[in-house]
Formats: structure tokens, C-alpha cells, sequence
């Protein structure tokens, strides 16, 4: 038997358990019951197996084991855009977590119609994906409905579904505060930068930023871009400061619109923040502390967010009939120069 750095190259020849038995001198059976937890092996077998196996390289077929048992490791991170903002750091931090509990993550960049979302949904499914995580986009009810028929958990962050578990950010409470914030600093012209992509979180920044301000007395402005990226963040500063007037303060859905607002109307209209024009953010993605932005923003912490959606997981595949869970962490408000509370 040649060994494994002597094999020829060009072809794909993962080292078998039967090669490992063979290079050990013991059983098939005796090599798959030492790389099974919890079986019965003599010790002195499983030194002769455990060292066949480091000098051939040899790795348990977990996607093997999977088909068997009918379920796998793999876990599915569904996500449109995941490179942007917030949700890249979020999607690193879940992968790390998933690693970390013995987890396979499987990152999807999937678009938002029920096709995209079906075909990622079934190739997950397929491949007895343990558990999906949604961290963006619009599941369509069939979504759901195939998860549950096929008893898969699901987590989604930032929604609200009625057949999952969830994970959000205190959305209207930091936009409240936002808005009191800037009155109580005497910005009285206030302004929204939002995204016409109307996502449940995006919706309920909005939404509760406009209502605390008009409750203390003040109008808001609206401005949207098409998305919630740095492009849609200077089309909505054109709208906000096309005209003669502008506001003097502006809530932004999220710190990548605050970038793209803070520029154009630094370098277009030679506004100064926050002397003239004074900027919130949300997520407190790394770049707001660039010396570029000092933006003060709303923080969610990508980390503490994952860790919740993964002991979800778990919960669930403890105890498949709980009913869903719902996990609220509400950001912290941190301060830089974009704007200093009275």
C-alpha cells in the first residue's frame, strides 16, 4: 500500500479508515469505534489506531456519519450581502461561534425573491443542514413551512417570524432615544435617512424615531436611498439637502447610510457635522471610529448577537417543541463627534 505522500497528484484521495486499520494492523470496526465517543476500544488499540491515523493524516468522514444519522453539523447562515456592513461582522461572528460548539457554518449570498430563498433553503436541506440562521432578506412562507415538515431550527435576526426563534436589536428603543436626544440638545429640524428596502429593523428605526419626535413636538423629514449602503446614504442627503433649508439634525438607519450622508454634505454642500448638521448612526460597525466619521451611534454587538442565536440552536434541537424564543438586546449609545448630547 503506497502511503499518502507517495499517492499521485492531481487526483482528490482522502486516507480511509480501512488504510488506517491496515497501516495499524486491527479491524475496520476497531478504527471506527475509537473515532466514535463513548465506544468501548482497548487502550492499547487505540494507541495503535490513534498513531496510524497522524502518520497517514487520516480525518473522520463527518459528512459520512451525517448521511447515516440522517442529519449533519452543517449550519446554514442565509444572507443577502453579507460583505456589507454590520452583517459582515455578524456573519464572521457567528462562524466563529458555530466552529466553536462543533458546527460546520455554510454562508449563503442569496437574493431576496422566494426563488433565491427556496434554493438556498433546499440546498441547506439537502445537505441535512442542522439549523439556518437568516440574517437578512424576506423568507416567503414556504420558507417556514418546509423547515417545519422537515423539522429544521430556524433563527432569524432582526425579524419577527411566527415559526422561529429570533434574535433583535432594541430597534425602537435606541431610535427613541435618538430623537429625545437630539431635542433635548435644541436640534429641532430633524431628519431620517432611511432605506426603501424595508426591513423589519430598518422599518422600525424609523417608524419610532418620527413617532418620539413628533410626541415632543417636532416634524421629521424623510430622506430614503434604494438600500441601506453607503450609495443609498448620499441619495438620501440629496434629498434631505437639495433644497435651501436643511435639518440640523439626522437620525441614520445605519452607520453605512451615515457615511455616504456625512460626506456629501461635508463635500457637497460644505456643511460642517455636527456644528451645522448633527449625526446618529446605528450598528457602531469599526469604521465609526475613524477619524473620518467619529460618528455617534447606536452599538449592536455582533459577538454577544451570536452567541444568543447559537444557544438558540441548541435549545432547539434539545427541545423541538418549545415555543418560539425571542432574545432583545438593546444597543449601547456610544458618543463620539458626529454629535455630543446636551
Amino acid at each position: 500500500m503506497a502511503d499518502a505522500e507517495n499517492r499521485p497528484q492531481g487526483r482528490m484521495r482522502f486516507v480511509s479508515a480501512e488504510q488506517v486499520a491496515q497501516r495499524a494492523g486491527v479491524s475496520r470496526s476497531a478504527v471506527s469505534r475509537t473515532f466514535t465517543p463513548g465506544a468501548s476500544v482497548a487502550p492499547a488499540t487505540r494507541a495503535k489506531v490513534l498513531e496510524a491515523a497522524r502518520e497517514l493524516g487520516y480525518q473522520v468522514n463527518d459528512l459520512a456519519r451525517g448521511v447515516l444519522a440522517n442529519h449533519s453539523r452543517l449550519v446554514g447562515i442565509v444572507a443577502t450581502k453579507p460583505e456589507v456592513g454590520f452583517r459582515a461582522h455578524l456573519a464572521s461572528a457567528l462562524a466563529k461561534a458555530l466552529i466553536a460548539r462543533g458546527n460546520i457554518p455554510v454562508l449563503i449570498n442569496t437574493g431576496q425573491t422566494e426563488a433565491e430563498m427556496l434554493a438556498a433553503q433546499r440546498t441547506l436541506i439537502g445537505h441535512r443542514a442542522e439549523a439556518t440562521v437568516i440574517l437578512s432578506g424576506s423568507p416567503p412562507q414556504s420558507f417556514f413551512d418546509l423547515a417545519r415538515r422537515n423539522g429544521q431550527p430556524l433563527v432569524v435576526i432582526g425579524r419577527s417570524e411566527p415559526d422561529a426563534d429570533h434574535v433583535r436589536a432594541g430597534n425602537s428603543e435606541a431610535s427613541r432615544k435618538a430623537a429625545a436626544a437630539f431635542l433635548r440638545a435644541g436640534r429641532t429640524r430633524l431628519a431620517i435617512a432611511g432605506s426603501a428596502s424595508g426591513t423589519p429593523s430598518i422599518r422600525e428605526r424609523e417608524t419610532a424615531f418620527a413617532a418620539e419626535a413628533e410626541r415632543l413636538g417636532a416634524s421629521v423629514a424623510i430622506g430614503r436611498g434604494a438600500d441601506s449602503d453607503y450609495e443609498s446614504g448620499v441619495a438620501a442627503a440629496r434629498l434631505l439637502f437639495g433644497g435651501a433649508g436643511h435639518p440640523d439634525a439626522v437620525f441614520c438607519v445605519n452607520d453605512q447610510i451615515a457615511f455616504g450622508l456625512m460626506d456629501f454634505i461635508r463635500c457637497e454642500r460644505g456643511l460642517a457635522v455636527p456644528e451645522d448638521v448633527a449625526v446618529i448612526g446605528f450598528d457602531d460597525v469599526p469604521e465609526a471610529a475613524w477619524l473620518s466619521y467619529r460618528l455617534t451611534t447606536f452599538r449592536q454587538d455582533p459577538v454577544s448577537m451570536a452567541a444568543r442565536a447559537v444557544d438558540l440552536i441548541g435549545r432547539r434541537l434539545a427541545e423541538p417543541d418549545l415555543p418560539p424564543a425571542y432574545e432583545r438586546i438593546i444597543p449601547d449609545f456610544v458618543v463620539r463627534q458626529s454629535f455630543i448630547p446636551a
